[in-house]
């Protein structure tokens, strides 16, 4: 087959000669250069793969296929022979392939099986620049691979939009540039903002170019597949009046359907693509772009431990290399449904992946690798995320002080995220590996499409479920309105772990993914409120259809307004975690005021880390320690203790030498001595306060306090309560009961009189006195005769 010549064709000696002589390049190549099939042809023509395969390292497997057959096709060779391709799922190669377009995890996996990697002599890093994780995870690892045991790897990085200088100086290599082939684009903005559905925009937009004459294919770059499905729909009524065929691209479409949508046509195609479209070999024909400037990006919490996919604007970069493919093969069109001024807003790149996503699954491969925390990464990832991912890895058992385990390297020889992993070891140990599989399957895949069961606004009607996963798993099973390319790609995620039948024990697939989402345990409250483990909240979203569980799984979630929102979820048993963590499950006693019974509770909680499991309340029994306290905190006002208070105040003033409290820690501390043994206010009316004394005081403090600053006192006629306050103490009573006495009553050891009220019998007192011989002798004679005429039935003594 004879080549049409390329840009970087007067290049290829330069390049072969830096990989032969050197063993690594950095190569820019602007699209359209023919960088990532012409590089690994020149291998191949010059021998240089004899020793080993080339893998060419392509960050979307559409690319990596694409690739392998274009130059299988110059070759003339079928695709599977001197060169296939191998993606997760599906491979076409054989023991006669040499060169080999792979995507990136695959490396992964064979440094896994194979650290020395035997059997490839040449790696090439294609579109460089989009800096997937396994993009600066294989690069990271095949420098130390070079620098240690293969010495004679040749190494190339190839980008269209990259600056060579940091990954040249870290991997000690030249740089190559090479100018592409680009003919010039038109760029229109959208005049406004539009808040019509993205659906409708892309109709509008479509329907214009082809109103205004537009010869050629339109390739339309939406963010995900379920917006392509909602423009298949809304693009109809323009492909039929224009003559157009609509036709999607997306990773989850067979090869075949990929195919078809960037094989030649003569009819004019509108293909609706995903971010697949952005890098890779030159789709023929495309004289349009139509840009949402939406894309998916992978994000990951490391606060609510939730990681996902999010849609985001893409930076201005991956703006200018999605209107670069209209101008492959001649002048184009891009027309951004968004203005020039939110262009200008956005960022000039994107962020590398590595510093916003979830590090769980290289870590736990570097650990098999033998490969600890030394490792120079090309840029270091955040130290957040690196101990959220080995916090993650330590709950799932895999790490232990950082080394890996027994079950983490079953893990780690698993294609899995660490956390579906766990849930198939987990199914295997269960009896049910075929179930656990298919389950770890549908939570990596995702929704298989359109739900049948839910109302306009995508809430759910019926009964609740047990779990949202055993729901997707019916679909699977009987995939009625299904998506069919969601469908397939689940069959071959779930071929590719071993398929075979499920077993029917769902129970037992509940309590496995215990084992694999301790992180993501919640408590649900009223309004479908949700209490993560480690403190998070959460909101269980309209789509979750596990409604009724007070305790779930969380097992997917994005953020939305701020909000961490349950997509997903199952139902899960306390029982469950004391089985599967018993090391982490505790119990504590609470005691706690009752304000409705007015007595101590105690309040027994079972708790998993931080959250409470079960919980009891019940009185406190009698005698309980600490109950004391607690009831006389509640305890502010006691009938006795009232009375004590101002005594002891008394006492303490004469004999400071006693170290009688201040009022407050008096009260505390009396209360508590009377509480002792109590659990109620009621118990608490009748308490021994004598006693409380002597337990709070001592016993010599309790006798002097009975002694020097009685409650009562006794005269001749009457027993008189002793009134304490800010001055000297004072009693009352008639006068008539002082009679004959020469002197009145005194207290603190016979030192302090005490006031007298002599009372007439209206209870009003008319002498107030501490020396009543002084009474008797001079006021009482003067009063005496008023007092008879006035109370003449009351016996007024002469004296």
């Amino acid at each position: 087959m004879t080549l049409s010549p390329l840009p970087i064709d007067p290049f290829l000696p330069a390049i072969l000669r830096a990989l032969g002589e050197r063993g690594c390049l950095v190569l820019g190549a602007e699209p359209g250069a023919g960088k990532t099939t012409r590089v690994p042809r020149a291998l191949l023509d010059a021998g240089m793969l004899d020793a080993g395969e080339c893998w060419v390292l392509e960050p979307r497997r559409l690319a990596a296929r694409l690739a392998a057959a274009r130059v299988a096709a110059e070759l003339g060779e079928p695709l599977g022979g001197a060169v296939g391709y191998a993606v997760r799922f599906e491979q076409k190669a054989s023991r006669a392939t040499r060169v080999r377009f792979v995507t990136e995890g695959l490396l992964l996996r064979r440094l896994q099986d194979d650290p020395a990697l035997r059997g490839i002599s040449t790696v090439l890093l294609d579109e460089f620049h989009e800096r997937h994780l396994q993009t600066d995870l294989a690069i990271t690892l095949l420098r130390r691979l070079r620098a240690g045991a293969r010495p004679d790897l040749r190494l190339g990085v190839m980008s269209a939009t990259l600056d060579p200088g940091p990954i040249a100086a870290f991997l000690g290599a030249p740089a190559l540039a090479c100018a592409g082939r680009q003919w010039p684009v038109e760029i229109r903005h959208a005049q406004r903002p539009d808040s019509a559905p993205l659906e409708e925009q892309v109709a509008s937009a479509v329907d214009r170019l082809y109103r205004d004459g537009l010869k050629g294919h339109t390739l339309v770059f939406l963010p995900g597949a379920a917006e392509i499905r909602r423009c298949l729909r809304s693009c109809a009524r323009a492909a039929q009046a224009h003559g157009l065929r609509l036709l999607p691209l997306h990773g989850s479409l067979s090869f075949e359907a990929q195919q078809e949508a960037v094989a030649p046509s003569e009819a004019f195609k509108v293909i609706l693509s995903t971010n697949v479209a952005e890098s890779s070999v030159t789709l023929e024909g495309v004289a349009a772009v139509v840009d949402s400037g939406l894309g998916r990006e992978a994000f990951h919490s490391p606060w609510s431990g939730l990681p996902g996919l999010r849609t985001t604007r893409i930076s201005q970069a991956r703006c200018a290399q999605r209107s670069g493919r209209a101008g492959r093969t001649g002048p184009g069109l891009c027309l951004r449904l968004f203005t020039l001024a939110e262009f200008n807003a956005r960022p000039a790149f994107d962020s590398p992946e590595l510093l916003r996503t979830d590090l769980a699954e290289p870590l736990l491969a570097l650990a098999d690798l033998g490969i600890g925390p030394e490792l120079e990464w090309f840029e270091a990832p955040p130290a957040p995320a690196l101990e959220a991912a080995g916090k993650l890895l330590g709950g799932l058992g895999a790490l232990e002080d950082g080394r890996i385990t027994a079950l983490g390297r079953r893990m780690a020889k698993l294609p899995l995220h660490p956390r579906l992993a766990r849930l198939v070891i987990a199914g295997e140990d269960l009896g049910i590996p075929h179930l656990a599989r298919l389950g770890a399957t549908l939570l990596e895949t995702g929704d298989l499409g359109a739900r049948q069961d839910l109302g306009p606004r995508g809430a759910p009607q019926g009964h609740a479920l047990d779990s949202d996963l055993l729901a997707r798993i019916d679909q699977y099973l009987e995939p009625a309105g299904a998506d069919p390319a969601a469908l397939r790609q689940a069959r071959l995620a779930f071929k590719a772990l071993g398929g075979g039948v499920p077993e029917e024990d769902e129970e037992a697939l509940l309590r496995a993914l215990v084992t694999a989402y301790r992180d993501r345990i919640a408590r649900v409250g009223g309004n479908g409120t949700c209490t993560l483990v480690g403190g998070g909240g959460a909101r269980l979203a309209p789509r979750c259809r596990v409604r009724r569980a007070e305790w779930i799984l969380a097992l997917e979630a994005d953020g939305v307004g701020g909000q961490v929102q349950v997509q997903a979820a199952s139902r899960l048993e306390p029982d469950w975690l004391l089985d599967a963590y018993p090391d982490s499950i505790r119990d504590t006693e609470e005691l706690a005021f009752n304000e409705g019974t007015g007595r101590v509770d105690l309040h027994s909680r079972l708790w998993f880390e931080d959250l409470p499991l079960m919980e009891s309340r019940r009185p406190a029994p009698p005698g309980h320690p600490g109950a004391a306290q607690v009831l006389a905190r509640a305890a502010t006002g006691a009938a006795g203790l009232e009375g004590l208070l101002p005594r002891a105040a008394f006492l303490a003033r004469l004999r400071p030498d006693l170290g009688i409290p201040a009022e407050a820690e008096l009260r505390e501390a009396l209360l508590t001595a009377a509480c002792e043994g109590l659990a109620s206010l009621k118990e608490l009316e009748a308490a021994d306060w004598p006693g409380a004394v002597r337990r709070a005081l001592g016993a010599e403090t309790a006798r002097l306090l009975d002694a020097w600053a009685p409650e009562w006192i006794q005269i001749p006629r009457r027993r008189l309560r002793v009134n304490y306050g800010e001055g000297t103490p004072w009693v009352a009573s008639r006068l008539q009961d002082f009679a004959g006495l020469k002197k009145g009553p005194a207290i603190g050891g016979g030192e302090v009189p005490l006031v007298l009220h002599l009372l007439a019998p209206n209870n009003r007192a008319v002498q107030v006195t501490t020396d009543l011989a002084g009474f008797w002798q001079r006021v009482y004679r003067e009063l005496r005769p008023g007092l008879s005429r006035r109370y003449p039935k009351h016996h007024w003594p002469e004296v």
